[in-house]
């Protein structure tokens, strides 16, 4: 990977690191639907009229956009409003990893490798770790939250299906399939957010509206959506999958780290003991197969 392509990796991670410190920024006053909807409505307008739409059957374009959009932000943003700190957010999110791995097995028959077995254990017991401790730091966890926040996780898992199903059917551009599926959540949350929130609260908001909200509205739609998701198409077009996907375990590191330097947010010992066996079992996920079968490797040439 060139030195230009690595700076832009390092970008993109950061970028969706301080995401979670963004939208904490930007529910303040203003409803999560509210903020989510207008961060698909920008993502949509004006780049659809830039962008071709995606040649494949709009039942698909609507499931991508309910599940890796809608499903996943509508909880990801309630959790962080009702107070779920955001660097935990960014790791516990995470979980779509292992949990893409057991939809598969589920609903597309593939294989669980032994891996991948041990890794979602060791990630378990890290999440059981972080929702029973108890603490005042505003690094606070619930039953609630951890259920909000692995819902959200559930919603790009089967976001990730979706999106094999796709490209391994249509092969379309990645930048026209974010573009155009932003649609549906834009409308989703526009409804829910009549249904859930009410005129009133909408009206309150957008009238009273601030520039931190503005800004977090420019950075989630922009930075973190159009730019983002453009750069890491690109990274992924120019160099092999595992290549660039284990990059993305950086990102709740930018996480936890702009959260506790942005937000003043801490954690007590247990937390950071569970935050460290969710990190483990994210890093045997991606690399312990190949760890697995070098170890056999050389042991079959020893004997």
């Amino acid at each position: 990977m060139s030195l230009r392509d690595k700076l832009l990796a390092l970008a993109i991670v950061i970028a969706w690191g301080m995401n979670f410190v963004v939208i904490k920024v930007g529910l303040q006053g203003m409803p999560p639907l509210l903020l989510a909807g207008l961060r698909f409505a920008f993502v949509v307008f004006p780049a659809i009229f830039f962008v071709k739409r995606p040649h494949l059957p709009l039942k698909w374009l609507v499931i991508y956009g309910l599940t890796i959009n809608f499903g996943q932000f509508a909880l990801l943003f309630w959790a962080i409003k009702i107070g779920l700190s955001v660097g935990l957010a960014s790791l516990i999110l995470q979980a779509q990893a292992f949990i893409t791995v057991v939809l598969g097995a589920l609903l597309l028959k593939e294989r669980i490798r032994l891996h991948n077995i041990v890794a979602i254990m060791v990630a378990a017991m890290g999440i059981y770790l972080l929702a029973s401790s108890q603490s005042q730091s505003t690094g606070s966890i619930t039953w609630f939250t951890l259920v909000l926040i692995l819902g959200a996780a559930t919603s790009w898992a089967l976001g990730n299906l979706t999106n094999k199903i796709i490209m391994s059917k249509h092969q379309v551009p990645t930048m026209s399939l974010v573009v155009w599926s932003a649609i549906v959540p834009t409308f989703a949350f526009a409804i829910s957010s009549l249904l859930f929130e009410g005129t009133p609260v909408i009206f309150e908001a957008i009238v009273h509206i601030e520039w931190h909200n503005i800004w977090a509205l420019f950075y989630l739609s922009f930075i973190a959506t159009i730019v983002g998701y453009g750069g890491w198409s690109y990274l992924l077009s120019r160099y092999e999958t595992n290549l660039v996907a284990p990059l993305s375990l950086l990102v709740p590191v930018f996480g936890l780290l702009s959260a506790w330097l942005l937000l003043g947010e801490t954690l007590n010992t247990h937390q950071i003991i569970g935050v460290i066996i969710i990190a483990i079992g994210l890093v045997f996920n991606i690399f312990g197969g190949r760890w697995l079968k070098n170890k056999r490797l050389i042991s079959e040439a020893n004997t």
